[in-house]
């Protein structure tokens, strides 16, 4: 990692700001270095901004957390998952899966896109067209509890999909709720609270690689000011997209994928 600390606040800010909404947090940490001619900030780099976000959504959403806890508890005990709370609950371990082992089995293979600006720029660019095309097609009636088992399974794999950069995470996971008929912020809601425990699980993973560094601990002023830039900048970023979703749609966020992804694809090859 050979991040100093402006670009550590720039990247952290990006991540914060673009983790939650649906334009790739991952594919602007591959761009943004590249087009600015900055090294890269690696996966170490990468995890820890993404755990900023995972305590941003943490802290917006702990009172749902709380509650889907002891649901999640309660059914369990009682073998019942009657309670709507406990039945989401379910429906994110459920939608976790398909991610998990998606990430597991193609580790490698998402890895080596983070050194393929032009595929992330491509990524992008279908990003735009699923956002596009969930809006204009999704019939925005469900609420999260009326999720079916095969809602999460398929939401879950638009996740799993998403790992790789430029692909939106919850670009992807809001398009297949709206496509499975959620409502947008609904579908943004769930979206919010399934990326929790990818992203910790991910950060959990990638820590292990912070502490086989041999110089860790020089680059530990960076990685925290990354992390807070990141925590800040999510936290309000859901803000501002849970009140944009109650009557805004996702054509903005396909017309910005689009732009994003056209230019870089632009630079790319003007610069070769």
């Amino acid at each position: 990692m050979r991040t100093n600390f402006i670009q550590a606040i720039i990247l952290g800010f990006v991540q914060g700001a673009s983790e939650f909404a649906p334009i790739s947090s991952s594919g602007h940490l591959v761009l943004v270095p590249w087009l600015l001619g900055w090294p890269p900030p690696g996966l170490v780099f990468d995890t820890v901004v993404h755990w900023g976000t995972l305590i941003a959504v943490l802290a917006y959403f702990w009172r749902d957390f709380v509650a889907l806890a002891r649901a999640w508890s309660r059914s369990l005990v009682n073998r019942n998952c009657s309670d709507p709370q406990a039945r989401i609950a379910w429906l994110i371990v459920v939608g976790t899966v398909p991610a998990a082992l998606m990430g597991y089995a193609g580790e490698d293979f998402f890895e080596s896109l983070f050194a393929a600006p032009t595929w992330v720029a491509g990524l992008l660019l279908v990003t735009g067209l699923i956002l596009a095309l969930s809006e204009w097609l999704g019939r925005r009636q469900k609420e999260p509890h009326q999720l079916t088992l095969l809602d999460a399974i398929l939401i879950g794999i638009a996740q799993g999909c998403a790992i790789a950069p430029g692909l939106s995470r919850s670009g992807a996971t809001m398009a297949a709720g709206l496509f499975r008929g959620l409502k947008r912020e609904a579908t943004a809601r769930y979206s919010f609270l399934l990326a929790t425990p990818i992203i910790f699980g991910a950060g959990l993973l990638k820590l292990v690689d912070l502490f086989k560094m041999g110089n860790a601990t020089t680059h530990l002023p960076s990685l925290a000011l990354g992390f807070l830039t990141a925590a800040l900048s999510g936290y309000l970023c859901i803000r501002f997209l849970l009140a944009y979703l109650q009557r805004g749609k996702l054509y903005t966020f396909a017309i910005y994928c689009w732009l994003a992804g056209g230019v870089s694809l632009l630079v790319a090859v003007l610069s070769h």
